[in-house]
């Protein structure tokens, strides 16, 4: 656990853009129950909090992508963070719809990407990958070289892992799943006895519960 790791855990804790409660379970949209739940829009709210996850991502991204020539973001979680990172790294900024426009140029990707440009995309929570991992193709789609994807939060699922091995593309995110549970068990968030409630839902999401 890093210290950037733990004090972005800290924050979305003191905010409440994730949420724990493993006594009193969250249904998803999807039906899923879920001890845990996150929003991370909260943060563009709160301007400490939000240029410490641009410091972090930025850092990010000058350590593992420092070739990089484009910022994307998804929309729209993804878009103020993108900007923030693209203004602290001096860099152009993209954002990435999840489908093209029914009207105009029918765009999908916002701002101006040229052909073989080396893009990293940003979001703002990685799940299964999914929405993140169609915004990558888009900007493919597009001929931006996609580099890899940041994010702030990772549960930690098995789906991602493999989603993201699948599509040959590295992912990193400021904190995670293990993280969060740590700090919120060291700061009285959550009690220690619901620390193995909390590992038996990643390990299996769709039957917990």
């Amino acid at each position: 656990m890093t210290q950037t790791a733990e004090m972005i855990a800290e924050d979305l804790l003191s905010i409440k853009a994730v949420t724990l409660q493993p006594k009193k379970p969250f249904t998803w949209a999807s039906g899923i129950k879920s001890p845990i739940y996150t929003d991370n829009r909260l943060t563009i709210s709160y301007p400490k909090i939000r240029r410490h996850i641009a410091h972090g991502l930025a850092a990010i991204i000058r350590e593992k992508f420092p070739e990089v020539d484009v910022i994307a973001g998804t929309a729209t979680a993804g878009i103020p963070h993108a900007a923030w990172v693209a203004a602290e790294l001096d860099l152009p900024l993209i954002y990435v719809r999840s489908k093209p426009k029914d009207h105009g140029q029918g765009r999908q990707i916002e701002g101006h990407l040229q052909q073989g440009q080396r893009v990293v995309v940003i979001d703002d929570l990685i799940s299964t990958g999914g929405s993140v991992l169609k915004a990558v193709a888009a900007t493919q789609n597009e001929g931006g070289d996609v580099l890899g994807v940041c994010g702030i939060f990772s549960y930690q699922l098995a789906a991602s892992q493999k989603n993201f091995a699948a599509a040959k593309l590295p992912f990193y995110t400021l904190t995670d799943y293990d993280t969060l549970i740590d700090v919120a068990v060291k700061t009285g968030y959550i009690d220690e006895s619901d620390r193995e409630l909390l590992h038996d839902w990643r390990q299996d999401p769709t039957n917990w519960g």
